[in-house]
């Protein structure tokens, strides 16, 4: 199969089309595969350095990108943005055009979708969306690559996501699922939606692959024999000054075992982390039998290796 990611920004979910990420989930099953064979260093990056730009305090995506790098045979140099001339009044587009001149490959962490998107257009070398306050591509493409691991397929599976309908990570994961014949459902507040253009895609993207978006208020519905049940923090960094109202506003949308109860009795629960417990979700439903929380949190190591060689090979 051709590698069409080489050199590729990955800005948006929407930047990955359904071979592109077939292509990251074959990859990513024969690394981890191979990682739990005991090969544990897998050199095809052998003398590349990935820096790692971060606005945003991170213990997954920080971490998971190093030991990915390292286990691929290259290097990383993280960098946070206080630490670089950014800090203090250099543009972004020059400090792109010099980091270039250094580095194989930034990922970046940052508050602003635009600031990213800029240092993307004056890097001559890829840039990788660690997160924004618009999407969360990798975390997205990484949870489908679990949950095609817990049913083996993606077609006819209903997901719920229950809380937060602006969310960057929900966003993204809208991007995805529509590529793939997911039945999406999303319940929250109406004063709480996704963003316009990547809904509009996403019902673009589901005529096409057979998948179905559905957004309610009420979470039981959402929840109905659902296969999976997702939610993510009410309180994204950049938010908390807005914390009293969002708890007020969503407080009916905490996942407990009453809600689980409504979905397939197979059904798994999901969530980014970090979580706040006893906020969106209750710690019966996170430490619970149907949680794969953790298996998600590990398959960001192995998602984002696979990335890794797709992009900077």
């Amino acid at each position: 199969m051709r590698n069409k990611l080489r050199g590729k920004h990955i800005l948006s979910a929407l930047d990955l089309d359904e071979e592109d990420l077939y292509q990251i989930f074959d990859l990513s099953r024969d690394l981890k595969k191979r990682f739990y064979l005991g090969e544990r260093i897998i050199p095809v990056l052998r003398g590349k350095i990935l820096g790692l730009i971060f606005q945003k305090p991170s213990t997954r995506t920080r971490v998971s990108f190093e030991v990915a790098m390292k286990q691929l045979g290259g290097d990383t140099l993280y960098m946070s943005w206080n630490e670089l001339q950014l800090g203090r009044g250099e543009t972004i587009a020059d400090t792109a055009r010099v980091l270039s001149r250094y580095l194989d490959g930034v990922v970046a962490r940052v508050y602003r979708q635009s600031d990213l998107e800029e240092l993307a257009n004056y890097s001559s070398i890829p840039i990788i969306n660690g997160l924004s306050d618009l999407e969360h591509p990798i975390q997205a493409v990484s949870d489908f690559f679990t949950i095609h691991e817990k049913f083996g397929r993606f077609k006819g599976l209903k997901i719920a996501f229950v809380g937060d309908g602006s969310d960057n990570v929900l966003n993204s994961l809208l991007a995805v699922g529509s590529r793939l014949g997911i039945d999406f459902w999303i319940a929250t507040p109406s004063n709480y939606q996704p963003a316009k253009h990547i809904l509009e895609k996403a019902y673009e993207f589901s005529e096409k692959s057979g998948g179905s978006i559905h957004i309610t208020e009420d979470p039981r519905e959402a929840a109905k024999e659902a296969d999976v049940v997702y939610t993510d923090v009410w309180v994204s960094m950049g938010q908390e000054a807005e914390r009293e109202k969002r708890i007020r506003d969503l407080q009916s949308y905490r996942v407990d075992t009453k809600l689980m109860s409504l979905a397939k009795r197979n059904a798994v629960f999901m969530h980014c982390l970090p979580a706040h417990r006893g906020e969106e979700v209750t710690d019966e439903v996170m430490d619970g039998p149907n949680s794969i929380v953790w298996d998600q949190a590990e398959n960001r190591l192995h998602v984002q290796k696979a990335i890794l060689a797709l992009v900077l090979q």
